[in-house]
């Protein structure tokens, strides 16, 4: 089976795989990381391959909804690749993009490396950010009932990873936790610009937000 098809397979098997996910994580969250991958790519040296398949498949079973468990991810990709016959180093490859792209929290450190994983964690950062970034922020708290705000609870700036992955802080501390700290954490040159708007824009946001809640007129 040539390549364009297997891409063509998985876009459908993940499409199907992801219906009635959470608005956030949905397959429409997925085609905008596979666009954001397959532009950032063409800067960057790297298997296309690799990039198409990893940035389809990295949220076939994010961990958050599988009560925390990320072996769920690696194995379902593995089992669909191995039947589109898809290489073993490829298999091994995606499953290591899997287990490494999310951000857990600002003390932990992936313990695998490539240009392709740089690509698609980019691609994926950046639709945490932005005007996109906000509504996925404030959908996902609406999804596990989490207050807005509340000045009385400050942001954790230094939780691990497993206080991260439990935290139930209100939907504004995430953007200190995670949003605003992923502009300076992008891997390559295309995903570092992109990611300056957004940034911005997120601040400006806040601002905003603030002077409503204060009724600062």
């Amino acid at each position: 089976m040539n390549k364009e098809q297997i891409i063509e397979n998985t876009i459908a098997f993940v499409k199907d795989t992801l219906q009635g996910a959470e608005g956030g994580h949905d397959f429409f969250h997925i085609e905008r990381v596979y666009k954001n991958a397959v532009f950032i790519s063409k800067s960057e040296q790297v298997d296309s391959f690799v990039v198409a398949l990893g940035a389809l498949l990295h949220d076939i079973a994010d961990s958050k909804f599988y009560n925390g468990d990320e072996t769920i991810g690696p194995k379902v990709a593995r089992e669909f690749l191995e039947k589109e016959g898809v290489d073993e180093g490829i298999i091994v490859h995606i499953e290591n993009i899997i287990k490494n792209i999310s951000f857990k929290g600002g003390n932990f450190n992936q313990d695998f490396t490539s240009p392709e994983l740089d690509v698609i964690q980019d691609s994926d950062r950046l639709d945490a950010i932005g005007a996109v970034g906000i509504a996925r922020c404030f959908n996902y708290g609406g999804f596990k009932n989490r207050a807005l705000y509340d000045p009385a609870i400050p942001p954790n700036l230094n939780m691990s990873k497993e206080e991260y992955k439990k935290s139930t802080a209100p939907t504004i501390n995430h953007f200190y936790e995670k949003l605003l700290l992923l502009k300076d954490k992008m891997n390559t040159k295309t995903g570092k610009k992109l990611a300056e708007d957004r940034d911005d824009f997120m601040r400006q946001f806040l601002q905003q937000f603030y002077k409503e809640w204060n009724a600062d007129f």
